[in-house]
């Protein structure tokens, strides 16, 4: 049976010590949430985030293989290899070992970290301030992509938005996005959009903003830290506070199940 694998990459050699430098710099950019800023990459694995950073532009600085996938990653993905500036081949077990994900997957990208964009203070944008569980703050990515908010202001607290963990947690929505890791709130004061901030008891009702047309499009939502919520300071600078309607009776909800309401809600409005 002829092989299917390119000629071009049957030589390709295969790693099969954990003591690897290579091992231990993807075992870095898994494990230390801050790694992706000495190295200036980041760590992608499997076909989706694969795949939505390869879509959307993303340059394959270093595929990364397990050995007996390599037939049937030429099969399905030859436009990865193609354009793959460089690729390494990992042992099945060493591939599994490393990887965080419950059920391993095959293929990796080292790539490098998106060039830092300028502050747009016009348009949708989201502001999380010390949002702290990465899985949080990968969701309220993906809803912030989903509905048509380009940019992000991650304040000091909230979790490093180019970790392996909310990377993992954005599938794909970072390379689609301007995303701003700020220290202060210089950012958000030079923003020229209305400062919306999210309260579990306090401002005036989602819904009743809808129907009433009074929820402005372009704004800047912000949302808060999970027990804590919006910081004085950013809840003074709000423009207008809003909270949602919970007939259910419980007391909050998950940043994650609000943020994805309220930037529902503003995709339904036209400018």
């Amino acid at each position: 049976m002829k092989s299917t694998i390119n000629p071009k990459f049957q030589s390709l050699e295969t790693i099969h010590s954990k003591d690897n430098q290579l091992i231990k710099k993807l075992r870095g950019l898994i494990a230390e949430s801050r790694a992706y800023k000495n190295v200036g990459e980041l760590w992608l694995e499997g076909e989706h985030l694969c795949s939505a950073a390869f879509d959307k532009g993303v340059e394959i600085q270093h595929l990364i293989c397990a050995a007996s996938q390599l037939s049937e990653l030429t099969r399905r993905y030859p436009q990865w290899l193609e354009n793959s500036n460089k690729i390494t081949l990992l042992q099945d077990e060493l591939f599994h070992k490393l990887s965080p994900l419950p059920s391993p997957t095959y293929v990796g990208f080292l790539v490098n970290i998106p060039k830092l964009k300028s502050l747009n203070s016009k348009i949708p944008t989201v502001i999380l301030d010390r949002v702290q569980d990465a899985g949080n703050v990968g969701s309220v990515l993906r809803s912030a992509s989903a509905f048509g908010f380009k940019q992000i202001i991650a304040l000091k607290g909230t979790a490093n938005l180019w970790s392996n963990k909310v990377v993992r947690s954005g599938m794909g929505a970072h390379f689609g996005l301007s995303l701003i890791e700020s220290d202060s709130f210089a950012e958000v004061k030079s923003l020229e959009i209305p400062l919306l901030c999210t309260s579990s008891h306090v401002g005036i009702f989602l819904d009743e903003l809808q129907s009433t047309n009074r929820l402005p499009n372009p704004c800047a939502w912000v949302f808060g830290h999970e027990g804590q919520g919006v910081s004085q300071e950013l809840f003074d600078l709000a423009n207008m506070k809003v909270k949602i309607a919970q007939p259910g009776g419980e007391e909050s909800l998950n940043i994650g199940a609000a943020s994805a309401i309220c930037l529902y809600a503003s995709s339904t409005v036209r400018p």
